[in-house]
């Protein structure tokens, strides 16, 4: 009776024999889904961390880094002990050097700040008056290992000797700045000219052309002065030609000062060279157009 009763269930329901089982199935999933109301909650999904596993360090690998390390030190160690006294007494040196040098600057600055103020206060005694007091001061500048300063000092003096007539003095002082290599050039060409003009009638006019020859070039800072001594030893010489076209360079020169300009055209038209061309003309005479 009851297999019966089951097997008449069974086949009254038919397919939809597992139908209720699977309806409450689907209806857990729903809530447990968090999406019904029935779910008051939505619990997060577990994620699964990956955890990386380290592999095995290769050992002959490990002992061939360990033996170049341990190379490497022994090799640091070994320069060491046998560079490491020469780098340090290099390092020394240069430390010396380095000092050395600064002191040494050090006392430039300070001798030439010393140098300066004894030539002012010289200077100061020139303008009081006190001409043999300034020169006494000067002395010991001429001994200065400053070329500026020594060439000063020793052109300051020579003119002072000039000044009491004591030409072989003055000569003597232009001479020893015009041979001086530690003075600029500028002021050994004016000691040399000084001391040319100083000593020109004293010796040969072959002297003066040979030493005033460097000089003797258009552009030349001291070509003006240099050019009209050595025109005048050319003259001395009897040659009047070579002297007029020099006279005339010198005039063609605008770098040279308009009175040695002006002079040495007056003395090339002497000699037969027309030289008035080089000279500016008068604005005055000069017709308005």
């Amino acid at each position: 009776m009851a297999a019966g009763s089951v097997n008449k269930y069974s086949a009254a329901v038919g397919p939809f024999a597992f139908a209720v089982p699977r309806a409450r199935r689907c209806a857990a999933s729903f809530c447990s889904s968090g999406v019904g109301k029935e779910a008051k909650r939505r619990i997060p999904p577990v994620s699964l961390t990956r955890i990386p596993l380290a592999l095995p360090t290769d050992p002959a690998e490990t002992f061939v880094r360990e033996v170049d390390e341990n190379l490497r030190r022994d090799q640091l160690r070994e320069s060491a002990q046998r560079y490491g006294k020469w780098i340090i007494a290099a390092l020394l040196l240069f430390l010396v050097a380095i000092g050395g040098y600064l002191y040494w600057q050090h006392r430039q600055n300070e001798k030439a700040v010393a140098d300066s103020e004894a030539m002012s206060a010289a200077l100061d005694k020139v303008g009081s008056g006190n001409v043999k007091g300034a020169e006494a001061d000067l002395v010991p500048l001429s001994e200065s290992s400053n070329g500026m300063t020594r060439a000063t000092a020793l052109l300051a003096r020579a003119s002072f000797a000039i000044q009491r007539s004591d030409r072989k003095a003055a000569s003597e002082l232009f001479n020893k700045v015009a041979a001086d290599d530690g003075v600029p050039q500028p002021l050994r060409d004016l000691a040399t000219v000084r001391a040319t003009m100083t000593d020109f009638d004293s010796i040969k006019p072959d002297d003066v052309i040979a030493r005033l020859k460097p000089l003797v070039e258009p552009g030349k800072p001291f070509f003006g002065t240099a050019g009209e001594l050595t025109a005048m030893a050319m003259l001395a010489k009897g040659d009047k030609a070579g002297a007029g076209q020099l006279f005339a360079r010198v005039a063609a020169d605008k770098q040279v000062p308009e009175s040695i300009r002006s002079r040495a055209v007056q003395i090339a038209g002497s000699l037969g060279v027309d030289a008035s061309a080089s000279m500016p003309g008068d604005p005055a005479a000069t017709p308005a157009l």
